[in-house]
């Protein structure tokens, strides 16, 4: 009989426990994060999202606030400080693969089609936008009248919730590491694979501000999750470029700036490298750790979770916690058939 893995996913926010981690108290003892880890772990639950909404998030924004989904964040409030019931108008996802691929890697090229691929998506934000201008609050009452979203009155127009910072709309974009390594053959992990990816990331952001101060709408930049988006591009890559190794080889794109998964690297590092990307992907990102079954070695666990605290405004903790319904064995691995596998 083949293992069965048992997840169950438990929202964590780093802020709240970050007194018990950083005044003195062992970790380990029965209190606070160590006593919430080691019961999800010993019940054969996971305990996945650790988001550091506090230290970081306050350097970055000015405020503290939650993310809307599972990366989505608001423009800040600094007059207002008012993060909920605002809401976000619609993403429209820009794939810097194959912008990278059209360029046939000549640098000049690959900023001016970047150029005409803004242009592109920004009509279609727009599109989104005007799609909902003369929107009615009688069309939902609950959020435009009953204060989810805002108290209209009956009859009155949402427009004036479409600007003024009162709402988001989103640039998002997926495959920044195929991105780099087929315009400078490297990745986030040296010094001009870097550099020409926060270039990029930059260029996006700076796009995302011009727009919003020419319309008054709030644009950001956005590392979207792209969910079947990921197979939907990888496909279409192939079919118009073919198979290019490391960059179209794959059934996936690279979510939004992250370390594509076949790079080694330890957890500090890729935090700390992706760090510097998330901070300019203001409306929304999320980094990852992927982890072995951590049972047994709690403290790891913790070490990482201070470590995003110090490091990084978001990011996730990935940790196999499948068991075998035959034998009970914990020490579930997932072999490359993709499949999980019980070593008794």
């Amino acid at each position: 009989m083949r293992p069965r893995s048992t997840l169950l996913r438990i929202s964590l926010t780093v802020s709240p426990f970050t007194a018990n981690v950083y005044k003195g108290s062992k970790m380990g003892q029965s209190n606070g994060i160590a006593t919430i880890l080691r019961t999800c772990h010993l019940s054969n639950n996971l305990c996945s999202n650790s988001t550091s909404c506090s230290k970081r998030m306050r350097e970055l924004k000015g405020d503290v606030y939650p993310c809307m989904g599972c990366r989505s964040f608001l423009t800040p409030d600094p007059i207002n400080h008012k993060y909920y019931s605002r809401f976000n108008q619609g993403v429209v996802t820009l794939n810097l693969v194959d912008v990278a691929l059209s360029s046939n890697k000549n640098m000049d090229a690959f900023w001016h089609i970047l150029d005409e691929r803004l242009n592109l998506c920004y009509k279609a934000l727009m599109t989104r936008h005007n799609s909902l201008k003369g929107t009615l609050s009688d069309v939902a009452p609950i959020l435009w009248q009953y204060g989810a979203y805002a108290r209209l009155k009956p009859g009155e127009k949402i427009d004036k919730l479409l600007f003024d910072n009162y709402s988001t709309i989103s640039l998002g974009y997926a495959g920044l590491y195929e991105c780099i390594h087929y315009m400078t053959g490297g990745s986030q992990l040296n010094e001009e694979g870097k550099a020409f990816g926060l270039s990029v990331m930059k260029k996006l952001n700076d796009t995302c501000f011009k727009w919003s101060e020419h319309t008054n709408i709030s644009f950001s930049l956005y590392g979207s999750p792209i969910e079947s988006t990921t197979y939907k591009f990888a496909k279409c890559l192939k079919k118009r470029f073919g198979v290019i190794p490391g960059v179209t080889d794959k059934d996936y794109v690279t979510n939004s700036y992250h370390i594509t998964p076949s790079q080694k690297i330890d957890a500090f590092s890729k935090l700390k490298i992706e760090s510097e990307f998330q901070e300019l992907s203001p409306g929304g990102a999320i980094s990852y750790v992927e982890t072995p079954n951590m049972t047994k070695n709690i403290p790891a666990l913790l070490e990482i979770i201070k470590y995003i605290y110090e490091n990084i405004m978001y990011a996730e903790i990935n940790t196999m916690t499948s068991y075998c319904h035959v034998c009970g064995c914990i020490d579930i691995y997932m072999g490359d058939d993709l499949e999980f596998h019980c070593p008794q």
